[in-house]
């Protein structure tokens, strides 16, 4: 009987699935809504989204000497997973110099266009001009990466001086990297 009842269950489950329409992935993505960012940010027209993916990571910051005297936290390179918007691994991304790979091989370094201030303790949102891929995939034909809606990522609180010059401190951080090609 119990064998019966798990049959009779799963004959159901897969007729219902059957009947179920699974995504196209040749479709085309929605543009994303550029309005919502600031004008420096935004994508020119002509030019439409290929790939959303979200980036889950670390940037790396180091103490160093100002030219101008004191010291600060600077930049040293970031490193993250990107997923697509169901969490699937679809690719990484570190630098220096900003690197985008995706999973199929092919990846993209880029030249900041433009930054804007994003939420506090956040770092700001960016727009990178996109130089020609390398391997051929999804990465192809990439133009412009947009990086929004970001969490965290600042550099740290902790002191810098001269005590710890060349210290490295690794903060998280999350932020999209929109992907768009030419229309």
């Amino acid at each position: 009987m119990i064998r019966l009842t798990f049959a009779l269950s799963t004959a159901a489950l897969l007729a219902a699935c059957s009947g179920m329409k699974t995504m196209d992935t040749a479709m085309p993505m929605q543009a994303y809504d550029q309005s919502r960012l600031p004008a420096s940010v935004q994508v020119p027209a002509g030019h439409r989204v290929a790939m959303e993916t979200r980036g889950v990571g670390e940037i790396t910051y180091e103490c160093r000497v100002r030219a101008a005297g004191g010291h600060e936290w600077v930049f040293a390179g970031p490193k993250a997973e990107l997923m697509d918007r169901g969490g699937k691994r679809v690719g990484r991304y570190w630098g220096p110099p900003a690197t985008w790979e995706n999973a199929d091989g092919s990846k993209i370094t880029g030249t900041q266009v433009a930054v804007a201030p994003a939420s506090a303790g956040s770092i700001p949102f960016q727009l990178v001009k996109a130089d020609p891929a390398m391997g051929m995939g999804a990465m192809t034909g990439v133009s412009y990466v947009q990086r929004v809606d970001t969490r965290g990522g600042v550099a740290p609180a902790a002191p810098c001086g001269g005590a710890n010059v060349g210290a490295r401190q690794v903060v998280n951080y999350q932020a999209d990297y929109i992907f768009y090609k030419p229309a």
